[in-house]
């Protein structure tokens, strides 16, 4: 393997490059930084797992239920979010009084009545209308 390759990835080439381009003093303020970061996400993942395993045997809810002023992401949409429901607004229906369509169970419907038909226009044809078969009275 020729020693001119890096095996570093792109990204941290480019972070050494830029680290390399600052002075001294403000690269290991740099370095500090990045190293006291990555030691306080360490502290704070040993907490919540010291908290969640205290918990677990005490019997309680292993997650502590949310501040009473802990905003969500819907608090923050302003304008687009959601329109709360208002109340029904009145239909004509609600207007019709007597003439409402009564609501009564199936059972108690009577049977739909038949009308008669009603004259169509090949009726007015005279010896011009087509013969009428059995079925046409149904149309």
């Amino acid at each position: 393997m020729p020693a001119d390759v890096s095996l570093a990835s792109g990204k941290s080439e480019i972070f050494e490059i830029v680290l390399r381009f600052l002075p001294d003093w403000i690269q290991h303020v740099v370095l500090v930084l990045i190293l006291l970061a990555v030691v306080a996400s360490w502290i704070l993942k040993l907490k919540r797992k010291l908290a969640h395993r205290r918990a677990v045997r005490a019997g309680g809810p292993a997650v502590a239920p949310p501040t009473p002023h802990q905003g969500s992401g819907a608090d923050y949409l302003g304008a687009y979010a959601p329109q709360q429901q208002a109340p029904r607004q009145p239909s004509g229906a609600d207007f019709l009084g007597p003439y409402a369509p009564q609501h009564r169970p199936a059972a108690q419907q009577p049977a739909p009545q038949t009308a008669p038909p009603q004259p169509s226009g090949a009726d007015f044809l005279g010896s011009y209308a087509p013969p009428r078969t059995p079925g046409d009275a149904t149309r």
